[in-house]
């Protein structure tokens, strides 16, 4: 061994033999990799000593960088680690599917150390050991710093993946978010759709709002405007709406002293955190039993279930219409199984002798044939009715029965006492009887259409021409009007009158549909156009005078429908059919087309 070193390690006392013998070093300061002795280390140190005599001291110093760059080699220095690329060669040096991940680059490892370190950083338990699993690490093999609990904000995170409860994820985020809206971000980062005016179609629901009492407390004079509409509203007719100003303090306040009602509505500018903490206060002085409607500013699915979590019954982020709140306060008191209401059409003539009733009749004949939608006609003209004539039925008394006592009414009841016209239509037909005072309660007219509308999708209400407070309130409360007017002056000026007084009663609603009767070009001392211009509403149907067709249908019992089908005056009736149900077209069947008829003789 020491023949071998001296043969490698040629002593010179001149500078070039000292630099070819460090050359012949490797990068440690030991002897080169091609050179290494295959004895122990205190043998080698014996031959450098020999070698270099007392100059042998150098190899215990540290060479310098200048050094190792004249030595052609690379410096190892700590910055080194921190190179980019470095960390990635490294892994790649490792097999992770024998030893896993790397061990961590910041901290050096003896030699010593190594295989200890290898059985205990890569053993079968090692997971479990410090009581992380392994499912933990994603397949880019993160290490434990990567996740630090400072790293990751609760925004971060999909707003519908719900924290748990106990952690106040919930509070913490609506907190942000309050303060997000505060400053305008919030209200610019998000979209609450555009302006609702009304709430047609398959959102309408015509049940109204039962008997129940509302407090609402408002802080801004937008919530308060749409409120005192929808107080006026047909919907809410039988509920009590009492609005207050201050917001949930002032509902604090007032129910220290004052009975809890059975819906409250509170609007508030606040969100997060200080929602929860007044709710909380509130809590302490309402009944458990009330409903609680919140109008906020935080659009925050996050804030929304935190608060249908601790008892709010609906949030609504400012509404833009009263149908909005008017929908949401009937959906706490509808029960979702229950079917639908029909919807109510009421027909009354502006004066006496101008055709409504035999416009209403046939209406409810087309919607039930034609258009196969089942319908109710409610004959409210008690001694002077016609339903029972125009489609050759026997004058009932059914209609009166349910009147006088409406409390024992329901569908069993109803059942016996309607009179199956069709499969379709049904007929609750006028006494015709003139040897009793009809004095009827006016509330049991309101009670029987109640439970009539949960039998069928349309009732047709054929209202006489006398002005009493039932028929006020049931044109009032009607979900569609439908005056019927003949070309003359006192009908000009009532139906100025009707449309006048519902229109201010019925704000949120459409306005009534007006129909010509008996019109005749030549002899009409009022023309439609004059209708539209001075009663504000365009005609929705121009009948056209014909009394052969009309006395033919009535004579023989029969819809104007089967007895003139071709006819103009069955048209119209078809097109105000479906202006009514909100559809296009009846499905009628159509006869196929021959060739045949091309060529007989008319």
């Amino acid at each position: 061994m020491k023949n071998a070193a001296e043969s490698a390690y040629q002593p010179s006392d001149d500078e070039e033999g000292v630099a070819d013998g460090a050359a012949s070093l490797g990068a440690d300061g030991g002897p080169a990799a091609n050179n290494t002795p295959a004895a122990g280390g205190q043998a080698v140190e014996e031959d450098f000593s020999d070698a270099f005599g007392d100059d042998a001291d150098w190899l215990n110093e540290e060479l310098s960088d200048e050094e190792l760059a004249a030595l052609g080699e690379e410096d190892f220095g700590d910055d080194v680690f921190g190179e980019e690329g470095f960390e990635d060669e490294l892994e790649a040096d490792f097999d992770d599917d024998e030893l896993g991940a790397a061990p961590a680059i910041d901290e050096p490892v003896a030699d010593a150390e190594a295989p200890a370190l290898e059985e205990e950083a890569f053993a079968d338990d090692a997971f479990a050991d410090e009581g992380v699993a392994a499912e933990d690490y994603s397949e880019e093999d993160f290490s434990a710093e990567d996740f630090a609990a400072e790293d990751f904000a609760a925004e971060d995170f999909d707003a519908e993946e719900e924290a748990a409860p106990e952690s106040g994820g919930a509070l913490v985020t609506a907190a942000e978010a309050a303060a997000g809206a505060a400053g305008g971000a919030l209200e610019e980062a998000h979209t609450y759709g555009g302006d609702i005016t009304d709430l047609g179609g398959e959102d309408v629901d015509h049940r109204p709002v039962p008997r129940i009492s509302i407090h609402a407390f408002c802080e801004t004079p937008g919530v308060t405007q749409l409120l005192e509409k929808a107080s006026v509203d047909r919907r809410l007719s039988k509920a009590h709406l009492t609005i207050h100003m201050g917001g949930v303090n002032k509902a604090i306040d007032h129910f220290q002293t004052a009975s809890t009602p059975n819906l409250i509505i509170l609007e508030t500018t606040a969100g997060g955190a200080e929602i929860f903490a007044k709710l909380g206060e509130l809590a302490e002085v309402c009944d458990p039993s009330t409903k609680v409607v919140i109008i906020g500013q935080v659009n925050d699915i996050i804030l929304y279930r935190e608060l249908i979590r601790q008892g709010v019954s609906e949030y609504i982020v400012r509404p833009n219409s009263p149908l909005q709140i008017i929908k949401t306060v009937a959906d706490l008191y509808v029960d979702p199984a229950a079917p639908p209401i029909g919807k109510t059409m009421a027909f009354v003539g502006a004066r006496g002798g101008v055709g409504s009733s035999t416009i209403a009749h046939n209406i409810g004949w087309c919607t039930a044939e034609e258009f196969k939608s089942d319908t109710v006609i409610l004959d409210l003209d008690l001694p002077f009715g016609t339903t029972s004539l125009d489609f050759d039925q026997e004058a009932s008394a059914g209609l009166v029965e349910a009147l006088s006592s409406p409390e024992r009414l329901d569908d069993v009841l109803l059942d016996r006492l309607l009179q199956k016209h069709t499969d379709r239509l049904s007929l609750f037909t006028a006494p015709s009887m003139l040897d009793r005072d009809f004095d009827l309660d006016d509330q049991a007219f309101e009670t029987v259409l109640d439970v009539v509308r949960g039998t069928a999708p349309t009732i047709i209400v054929d209202v006489p021409h006398i002005w009493t407070t039932w028929s006020k309130r049931i044109l009032m409360t009607a979900d569609e009007i439908v005056i019927t007017a003949t070309p003359d002056l006192a009908s000009f000026r009532n139906t100025k009158n009707l449309i006048d007084i519902l229109g201010a009663a019925r704000p949120n609603d459409s306005s009534p549909t007006l129909i010509i009767n008996q019109f005749d070009p030549k002899t009409s001392a009022v023309q439609p156009d004059q209708f539209a211009e001075h009663v504000g509403i365009e005609p929705q149907q121009v009948i056209q005078w014909d009394p052969q067709l009309f006395g033919t249908a009535a004579t023989n019992a029969a819809p104007l429908l089967e007895v003139g089908a071709k006819s103009k005056v069955a048209q119209s009736v078809r097109d105000l059919s479906g202006h009514l149900l909100g559809r296009s077209e009846a499905n009628v069947a159509r006869p196929k087309f021959s060739l045949s008829g091309l060529f007989k003789k008319k």
